[in-house]
């Protein structure tokens, strides 16, 4: 039926949070869209967003459809929460629907630490994991990887920084695809991207970025929190940030590469920001070995900060690791495409999965969920703000089917950096957290207003279409304690 939904009138509603983008839409769509809202959040749904929506459905190789998460806003071609499949022999790979911070992704570590026992050290931990991990824009790393070694973590991901004694082995078995994509080009790496790279190795960055300790609420699913190691009451911390200015500059180099291939090869883009070529050409390939190294830096990154901030617990409560029990839950990547075995119309299929501002949520049993885990599901995690709750989930078999086996990756932003910035103040959003439990340190006031917990949706109504359309099941409810901001 059709349904009057305000701005985006066109849209079908499908079943109570699920949209169609109909076909007729826009001329030239190969596909129809889907979009997974609520009423509620259907309203803060933008034009634009809905555009990109209808403008992805219309490049080549496309299958089934064009999709945006519960947490889809406007983003640099596709929009961010945007998931897109493309067939690996007649699709497209396009930078636009990874983004310009290749692989920023979260992990969350576990712990031993009851709340009560954390509270009268919070200012103490915020102070070290501040000074631990340098924050801000174009913040640098007393690591200084040579020529040879970035090339080494270009190509080996975590794994290159458990060698160098950042990490247990054990981390590598909890991150997505075992902290690394194969098929890396390091020879596709600029020597600018080398050179932004190079002193940036363990630091947050900015933006939306951050380090947060929180603790376990609630738990909705007891058989899968037992899996991850979630108790309620526990202490967990949860990293958020990318590849820095490596991945930047590696999306910014093959963009223009990707525009001019797209004129060559006869691809006609409703937006320039969709820059592509076919998936077997050269130039799609060098940029998915160039992304795929810089999705390495990235997994390398947050490896380092994770053994960094390890670090501080340690100093600050006088124990080891292991008595704190400081475990890798999971890492997951939001950014990426990865080439991926899924059933479509009945058959198996390769193809080139877009996840942009999205996280694989791959069912219980599938051979790329961690061991640890198969029985139950990947550990899906999904961030709130500094002031809301960040949540735990599990993929579901019906999220192959219904959305390539992805979810959402946070709340997603209702309101624009500068306009944040001109509506807050970073010292009252501070104060008033506090007045709530909950402390803040960042590199500058500012960074605190762009990212103030209004100008983003709501987490729970974001996760909680996820798991009512069976994307991805509830597993436990984390609520903040401590922020450090980029």
């Amino acid at each position: 039926m059709e349904q009057d939904a305000g701005s985006a009138g066109k849209l079908r509603k499908i079943d109570e949070d699920i949209w169609e983008v109909p076909q007729d839409y826009k001329e030239g769509m190969r596909v129809p869209g889907r979009i997974f809202l609520s009423e509620t959040l259907l309203g803060n749904l933008e034009n634009e967003a809905l555009e990109q929506v209808a403008n992805v459905a219309m490049l080549p190789g496309i299958q089934k459809y064009s999709m945006a998460m519960p947490d889809a806003h406007v983003g640099y071609g596709f929009p961010i929460g945007g998931v897109a499949a493309f067939d690996e022999d007649e699709g497209v790979i396009s930078p636009g629907g990874v983004g310009f911070d290749i692989n920023c992704g979260v992990r969350l570590i576990r712990s031993n630490l009851q709340r009560e026992d954390t509270l009268p050290h919070l200012n103490q931990l915020l102070d070290g994991l501040f000074d631990a991990v340098p924050s801000g824009l174009g913040s640098k790393s007393k690591i200084r990887a040579s020529e040879s070694e970035l090339d080494e973590i270009f190509v080996a991901g975590s794994q290159w920084a458990v060698e160098h004694g950042y990490g247990v082995k054990a981390d590598i078995e909890h991150c997505e695809g075992n902290g690394r994509i194969e098929g890396a080009l390091p020879d596709q790496i600029s020597k600018k991207a080398h050179k932004r790279g190079r002193p940036q190795l363990g630091t947050l960055g900015s933006g939306n970025h951050f380090l947060e300790l929180q603790c376990v609420d609630e738990i909705y699913d007891e058989e899968a929190a037992k899996a991850f190691g979630l108790e309620k009451g526990k202490v967990t911390f949860m990293v958020h940030c990318g590849s820095r200015g490596a991945g930047h500059q590696v999306c910014t180099d093959h963009i223009k590469t990707l525009t001019s291939a797209a004129k060559k090869y006869g691809i006609d883009l409703p937006d320039r920001q969709l820059a592509c070529a076919p998936a077997q050409s050269k130039e799609a390939q060098d940029y998915f070995g160039a992304m795929a190294a810089a999705a390495n830096y990235a997994w390398t990154n947050r490896q380092v900060i994770m053994h960094q901030s390890r670090g501080i617990f340690e100093k600050v409560f006088g124990m080891d690791q292991d008595e704190l029990g400081l475990d890798l839950v999971y890492d997951v990547a939001h950014n990426v495409a990865k080439l991926e075995e899924h059933e479509i119309d009945g058959e198996k299929k390769k193809v080139y999965v877009h996840r942009k501002g999205a996280t694989r949520a791959f069912p219980a049993g599938h051979k790329e969920v961690a061991k640890a885990y198969r029985n139950v599901g990947q550990p899906v995690l999904i961030p709130g703000s500094m002031g809301t709750p960040s949540y735990v989930l599990c993929g579901n078999e019906a999220g192959m089917h219904i959305s390539f086996g992805s979810a959402c990756h946070g709340a997603g932003r209702v309101m624009s950096r500068s306009h944040a910035k001109k509506s807050f103040s970073g010292e009252d959003i501070r104060v008033r957290l506090e007045d709530r439990g909950i402390l803040v340190k960042a590199a500058h006031p500012s960074v605190i207003a762009e990212e103030a917990p209004e100008v983003y949706k709501s987490s729970s109504e974001v996760v909680d279409v996820v798991h009512r359309v069976g994307i991805a099941r509830k597993v436990a409810k984390l609520v903040p304690l401590g922020v450090v901001k980029g």
